[in-house]
């Protein structure tokens, strides 16, 4: 199929190149010019294992291009999917203004039939307002042109995107025509062999289904997390309690890790942005809310246990900090843990000396020289006064404890994200401060 997708960030390249990979013809169409003579030269916007190497192959291929023509992309398409950003207003609403854009502009150049497919994270309802804006913009035309909109959301995880993409776990289609279902169904039969993934229903359905789950993955770490901080009260270890619980076939081990919050472009704006859809319709969601407020709390708990450890403030301190991206495998600092605690140090009047094998051109551009971006994990220990593990990096698992203890001025490591044995590290001679652990 000839497939045009709006929008080139993780959805809209990951979305498109994938489709390309199965053989479709893609075109990628993007506002941001400086994005796509990135892409058309090779270089990627983002960081995603595989994807760098698949759009290479795609391009060369000649099935997978880019531009900023968005009169070309409707041309092109006879699918188009609108994959652009809906970030949260100050209310925490999500901000439609780029998909009615896309909508708009759609209504403005189509001269055939088309199916359009809502891909960005968006609240109920928008399928409609996609199909209003289309129809009103074809009727200032004097044109009559059928066109279906349907929703078809996207769960890729960041540093996983492709992965997930190519062999995912569910199909979500949400739409009412047989004729745009049997469409999609041919469209994802390469992905679809295996065992059908395919789950239909309808656009509203499809639309709170993403929210959904999004919500529902934050809940568990949220309450993970809450546990975990009872845990430090009590004396128990959550570690234990996390196998203990995670044997249970009806929670299992997924999403139950204790750790300094969620972060990333995805859970913290679904969950408000669906607090404010309940908002609207007039329901309260408390555990929703909840899941909100202890998320944010939770980023502050090793800001907490530092002030703890250093009776003298921070004022001074020099503290190395492993990781910055929200998790491993992408350099995501949205709502990510780590600026938080380099927020508070640094206010704080403490020196931050900080890591992360993908994020460190991120955290550059965020905070300039406010903090020292080493080039890697051991410069970050050069008259450091502690240790701070904010992402769980699989090369910070094992290192050199010895040369650690030797190393930094104070031998203290906070663990986000309980990475570490307390008793061996405490044998050693460190101050070891976890998350719902016994400490320190």
């Amino acid at each position: 199929m000839n497939i045009t997708l709006f929008g080139t960030g993780y959805v809209g390249l990951v979305t498109g190149t994938c489709f390309a990979e199965m053989g479709n013809t893609v075109l990628c169409v993007d506002i941001d010019a400086d994005k796509i003579a990135d892409l058309q030269a090779g270089s990627m916007p983002i960081f995603e294992p595989g994807l760098k190497q698949m759009v290479a192959n795609n391009v060369a291929g000649g099935r997978l291009r880019f531009t900023t023509d968005t009169r070309q992309g409707v041309d092109h398409g006879e699918m188009l999917f609108i994959a652009v950003g809906t970030p949260a207003d100050a209310d925490g609403a999500a901000d439609l203004q780029y998909v009615l854009a896309v909508a708009t502009s759609i209504g403005e150049h189509m001269r055939s039939p088309k199916v359009v497919v809502d891909k960005s994270t968006v609240p109920v309802g928008t399928a409609d307002r996609v199909r209003a804006t289309i129809a009103t913009t074809l009727k200032d035309r004097s044109a009559d042109i059928d066109f279906d909109v349907v929703s078809n959301p996207e769960f890729l995880k960041e540093g996983a995107a492709v992965a997930d993409f190519m062999k995912p776990d569910r199909i979500i289609i949400g739409c009412s025509r047989a004729d745009t279902r049997e469409r999609l169904e041919q469209l994802y039969a390469p992905f679809n062999r295996n065992h059908d993934k395919i789950v239909h229903m309808d656009v509203r359905s499809a639309e709170l289904t993403k929210y959904a789950a999004n919500v529902m993955l934050a809940t568990r770490i949220s309450l993970m997390n809450e546990l975990a901080n009872l845990a430090d009260r009590l004396g128990a270890d959550i570690e234990a309690v996390r196998r203990g619980i995670g044997t249970d076939p009806r929670i299992g081990y997924h999403f139950i890790y204790a750790g300094t919050g969620y972060g990333g472009s995805c859970f913290p704006k679904d969950v408000k942005a669906l607090v404010r859809t309940a908002d609207d319709v007039g329901f309260e969601a408390s555990i929703v809310k909840g899941v909100e407020a202890v998320n944010e709390r939770q980023k502050r708990v090793l800001i907490d246990k530092m002030l703890a450890h250093y009776d003298d403030g921070l004022a001074g301190k020099t503290l190395a900090i492993w990781g910055l991206a929200f998790k491993p495998n992408t350099d995501d600092m949205r709502e990510a843990p780590s600026r938080t605690i380099i927020d508070h140090l640094l206010a704080s009047n403490a020196k931050v000396r900080a890591y992360d094998p993908a994020a460190g051109g991120q955290a550059e551009r965020l905070y300039g020289n406010k903090i020292t971006v080493c080039a890697n994990r051991d410069e970050t220990l050069t008259n450091a006064d502690g240790l701070v593990v904010v992402t769980e990096w699989n090369e910070f698992r094992s290192p050199d404890f010895t040369n650690l203890r030797k190393v930094l001025n104070d031998p203290v490591i906070f663990d986000g994200r309980n990475l570490y044995d307390p008793d061996y590290l405490r044998q050693l001679g460190f101050a070891y401060y976890a998350i719902g652990r016994p400490g320190p």
